[in-house]
């Protein structure tokens, strides 16, 4: 089971500059330019197996989508392929603009 990672608690890390956790983004591109958190390695859905190089095995992973299920698939999927610390981002970017941050936008 892939733990969650309340939307104010991963912003409280970002803002004390923790850089032991990388913020994924598994949304399709046109998601990102609508709406989006500064810093994050957007990777859609689709393309992670592909690209889990790109991914640092050292760090903690924590993903994002819309509103929760893409990013628990892929945190799952994460877990299951040795990824040792991964968490789903609870409620995704939706969560994020309704508790972090208003002016990212909600679609």
């Amino acid at each position: 089971m892939v733990k969650e990672l309340p939307v104010t608690e991963l912003n409280a890390r970002l803002k004390k500059g923790d850089d032991n956790i990388v913020v994924i983004d598994v949304r399709e591109p046109w998601e990102v330019s609508t709406a989006s958190i500064a810093g994050t390695l957007n990777i859609p859905m689709n393309s992670v197996p592909s690209r889990l190089d790109d991914i640092p095995e050292e760090k903690e992973i924590a993903v994002l989508c819309h509103h929760g299920a893409r990013s628990r698939r892929i945190a799952e999927f994460l877990s299951h392929n040795g990824f040792k610390n991964v968490y789903n981002i609870t409620g995704g970017i939706a969560a994020w603009s309704r508790d972090v941050d208003p002016a990212v936008p909600n679609y």
